[in-house]
């Protein structure tokens, strides 16, 4: 008499195997199948979101990274779909193996690239391929282990109650991308805002391996032996207790990661909706430098120079009506008031926050000359692109764009033909606008872009730039030199007799536009 229990021999084609012996109905059992796709499927992409967001704020370039992690891993996924076929026979023992290894990479991969950044320094120049080699190395682990579950699962949910492939490939996708839908929504609206990417990353990988574990143990342990029983449990149990110690460790090497990277005089470190804003030195004749996402924004050795470039050639002729876009620090308004004849100044910040703390930080209130406190100064937060969109037409004389960098992805938008056409608009007859286009000796393609953008716009401009002069500390993530582009809807502006052209031109550049960037 055939065992119809007994494992099927070398070569047994899959429809001919016996269900599994499991301890509930089969009912039962393909829904926590089912429901073991919705949460592995729920950490996958969170692991893939965590990848893309830590990426694009540790290196910049937010398009470029996403499509490098999103390529490679779906390429790897297949890869791992096709590897799992050999582990199909030991469908249980290897999902549960697949999944461990999956919780550790995926949950400790955040702090992994978060180390890299902090003690090797910035992700620019020729150390550069080292840590983005480590993305596409996560990546790819990643993907490999992602792929590898779907082969093994659908082997797992057949032997649970055989049916036609169509309807268990039809049910396991469903699961899969509602999980999908789950995580991603997750992500952005819960582990981001409340635990941050280091914590989430690894709490994510908490539920993936209990998913896991319990799947395998709770439902198929009958396939597996007592050897294999005890070696599973004491890898989960290895697992977890990594990734619990380093979730209670995270805040201490959050500090010393952070310490790395700005050094040991960090007085504020916030993380916001919008952004990580750190403020360094400013007590004890120590310079105050405010950092935003990791890039030098603003050093107090060298502020003026850029404050007073960027404002001063625009403050000649009429400019009883100004406007700022970004410069929440208040050093932008700082320089528009010491200038007389001033009546209103806007300032359109998209993040609060950075308002706030120029308003209340004694350091940078001082620095910013408490310009805030100004009864002329009217603060939005608000996108710059989108309120330039309502606002009313001719409404300033001066209009500044303190802006980030136009090489940062995310800004983009904000050094278009579209966006200078909107600023244009607000213009008054005969107004100017004065722009921040980035470091001209490092990035000239970029700053002549700008300025073709804006001339492409109809505005007359004149390009100026000024030299920075950051400690040994920041030199490193301070540009060498300031560009900037002063332009005028009348006639061709001045940014003064005495101001340094910046030479050779680089022409044949196309205007950067909101469907085709060119930064």
């Amino acid at each position: 008499m055939i065992d119809p229990h007994a494992p099927a021999p070398p070569g047994t084609p899959p429809a001919w195997r016996a269900p599994a012996r499991i301890p509930v109905q089969q009912a039962t059992g393909r829904f926590l199948v089912l429901a073991g796709v919705f949460v592995c499927a729920a950490c996958g992409l969170v692991y893939e979101l965590e990848l893309v967001a830590l990426a694009s704020y540790l290196i910049g370039d937010s398009v470029t990274q996403a499509s490098v992690v999103l390529s490679v891993m779906v390429f790897a996924m297949g890869i791992g779909s096709l590897a799992a076929k050999r582990l199909r026979r030991h469908a249980a023992a290897g999902f549960a193996a697949v999944e461990a290894t999956l919780a550790l990479v995926g949950g400790c991969s955040a702090m992994a690239l978060y180390a890299v950044f902090a003690w090797t320094g910035d992700w620019g120049g020729l150390w550069a391929d080292g840590p983005r080699w480590l993305l596409v190395a996560f990546s790819l682990g990643i993907g490999l282990l992602i792929g590898a579950e779907i082969p093994l699962l659908m082997e797992l949910i057949q032997r649970v109650r055989r049916q036609d492939a169509g309807g268990a490939v039809a049910d396991l996708f469903a699961a899969d991308y509602v999980g999908a839908l789950v995580g991603g929504l997750a992500f952005p609206f819960l582990l981001l805002p409340f635990l941050g990417q280091l914590t989430g990353a690894l709490l994510t990988g908490a539920v993936n391996v209990v998913a896991g574990g319990c799947l395998v143990l709770g439902l198929f342990r009958r396939d597996l032996t007592c050897r294999a029983r005890r070696l599973l449990i004491v890898a989960n149990v290895c697992v977890l207790a990594v990734l619990a110690s380093a979730a209670v460790l995270v805040d201490d090497f959050e500090r010393a990661a952070r310490t790395a990277v700005y050094g040991g005089d960090v007085r504020v470190a916030l993380r916001t909706d919008v952004q990580e804003i750190v403020l360094t030195g400013g007590t004890e004749g120590r310079p105050l430098d405010l950092f935003i996402d990791g890039r030098l924004r603003v050093s107090g050795r060298d502020e003026r120079r850029y404050h007073e470039a960027l404002v001063r050639p625009a403050m000649n002729g009429p400019h009883a009506r100004v406007l700022i876009l970004g410069g929440g620090d208040g050093l932008a308004a700082r320089e528009v008031l010491r200038h007389a004849g001033v009546r209103r100044v806007d300032v359109v910040e998209l993040d609060a926050e950075v308002v706030e703390l120029a308003s209340r930080d004694p350091a940078l209130s001082d620095l910013n000359d408490h310009a805030y406190d100004d009864p002329r100064v009217h603060v939005t937060a608000a996108d710059a692109f989108r309120w330039l969109r309502g606002a009313q037409a001719g409404a300033y004389d001066v209009v500044i764009a303190d802006l980030p960098d136009p090489g940062i992805t995310d800004s983009a938008k904000l050094y278009s033909h579209e966006f200078y056409g909107l600023a244009r608009r607000v213009l008054a007859d005969g107004g100017r606008l004065s722009v921040h286009a980035g470091p001209v000796r490092s990035r000239p393609e970029v700053f002549w872009t700008v300025e073709t953008t804006i001339r492409a716009a109809g505005l007359r401009t004149a390009p100026h730039r000024v030299s920075g002069q950051a400690s040994a500390s920041t030199a490193g993530r301070a540009p060498h030199d300031w560009g900037f582009v002063l332009a005028a809807s009348g006639g061709t502006p001045s940014p003064g007799a005495d101001a340094d052209v910046p030479v050779p031109r680089v022409t044949g550049l196309p205007a950067s536009t909101l469907v085709h960037p060119r930064y």
